[in-house]
């Protein structure tokens, strides 16, 4: 990966609907061979697929929380991970170290919604012990940072 499909990847991040066309004129190549960038970066799983982005209050689902979920003992992590398809206030899941095991983003419509997730949760997907935080706002940070390439100095020799 050069600094070109760096480049790339930052317009992309920053509008993932841009055309070839503009993509081309921010790195100053032919629409095809930006074609051809993309391509190869999706296919080398640099790239892994354009999202669009929801506004969750717009939905009307603006509590949003985070929360730590320890499991009992007796529940299998890949079970417990597939039952999260069936609660559609789960909008993202992420496996731990630590003292839980994993933590959930939630969205729901207001605290009668977000208390019969965590019966749900409990009663259903083996959650032994759930602790919550609201999301005040999010602060949404730019990712061009870790598409710069790494300076020779910031590694350590071995």
């Amino acid at each position: 990966m050069d600094q070109v499909d760096r480049e790339l990847l930052s317009a992309l991040v920053s509008d993932g609907r841009a055309t070839y066309q503009d993509l081309g004129a921010k790195v100053r190549l032919s629409p095809n061979t930006v074609a051809e960038r993309v391509r190869r970066l999706q296919h080398n799983g640099v790239l892994t697929g354009f999202h669009a982005q929801v506004d969750l209050e717009a939905l009307g689902r603006s509590l949003t929380l985070l929360c730590d979920i320890s499991l009992r003992e007796d529940v299998a992590r890949g079970d417990f991970e597939r039952g999260l398809s069936e609660v559609p206030q789960v909008i993202s899941a992420f496996h731990l170290t630590g003292e839980y095991d994993y933590e959930l983003r939630l969205a729901c419509v207001g605290t009668d919604e977000f208390e019969d997730v965590i019966d749900v949760l409990k009663g259903t997907h083996g959650v032994r012990r759930l602790r919550s935080r609201l999301i005040l706002r999010e602060v949404r940070l730019s990712s061009d940072s870790l598409l710069r390439q790494p300076s020779k100095s910031s590694h350590r020799k071995r």
